[in-house]
């Protein structure tokens, strides 16, 4: 007699578990690195738009202080771009300076008041009388 040959066409169940376990197992902390690498790269993207909205608007200052240098520049959530909002103050430091800070980030919580929390970039800068 002739004992059958079988053939091993696929693959057991057990196989397939051990398998699809140790795919899991490394595909969750590539997935993990993804998420961390995403959200690194909205902070950045919100921090160089912010940046690029406070550099505006200091050469918007800039610009006015040459005829207007005596006015007062304070604003509160002022809107800039969407959602992001600016904060100015000034002080002055003599009659022919003025020391400036202007604060830019995003309104997160739509609210239309820039927080501490919310506020990603302050730049600080000084004018001069011309």
């Amino acid at each position: 007699m002739h004992k059958a040959v079988r053939r091993h066409l696929g693959f057991t169940l057990p196989e397939v578990l051990v398998a699809s376990a140790l795919l899991i197992i490394a595909i969750v902390p590539i997935l993990k690195a993804l998420t961390a690498i995403h959200a690194n790269t909205v902070a950045i993207e919100r921090k160089t738009k912010s940046l690029t909205l406070a550099k505006m608007k200091i050469s918007q200052l800039q610009a006015k202080s040459i005829y207007h240098f005596d006015e007062n520049f304070d604003q509160s959530n002022l809107p800039l771009d969407g959602l992001y909002l600016c904060n100015i103050a000034s002080q002055q430091v003599n009659s022919n300076l003025k020391a400036l800070t202007v604060s830019v980030g995003m309104d997160s919580n739509k609210n239309g008041i820039l927080s501490s929390s919310e506020t990603e970039i302050s730049l600080h800068t000084q004018i001069a009388r011309r």
